[in-house]
């Protein structure tokens, strides 16, 4: 009985301790950013653990061939509602990165984007600046 009650114990411990140590790794940042760019895909995905996974399309110069892609992931259902909003538009995404997190239940990726901003002119180099035309005018 004495060892039964040891071993519980010991097994409590354990799971207090690993509770403990995802609420950490979920609340600390390793780091913290921002990404410009287009989001070119957006989903739900996960068995159990439902996340939004999405990719933004980084453009180093208009026009260019090469796309790089960055991976993200959110677990806000209000910021994927206003990613959804902003699809097609360019836009800046606030992320921060988590490292240690033991699963892919929490996410895909390290990158968790937690705000998102419409981009409102592209930036050629320092000082010139293009300006996105606003949308034409509904007409009646």
């Amino acid at each position: 009985m004495k060892r039964l009650l040891i071993l519980v114990l010991v097994l409590l411990g354990l799971g207090v301790l690993f509770a403990g140590y995802l609420a950490l790794a979920l609340r600390w940042s390793y780091s913290e950013g921002e990404r410009a760019g287009w989001i070119q895909k957006l989903s739900q995905k996960g068995w159990f653990c439902k996340t939004w996974e999405g990719e933004l399309a980084l453009v180093s110069l208009p026009g260019s061939a090469t796309v790089e892609k960055f991976a993200f992931t959110v677990r806000d259902d209000a910021v994927a509602a206003e990613l959804a909003k902003v699809m097609g538009k360019r836009v800046t995404l606030h992320y921060e990165e988590k490292v240690g997190l033991p699963t892919s239940c929490f996410g895909e990726t390290r990158h968790f984007v937690t705000g998102v901003a419409v981009t409102p002119e592209i930036s050629l180099s320092p000082g010139v600046v293009v300006p996105v035309p606003p949308p034409p005018a509904a007409s009646r």
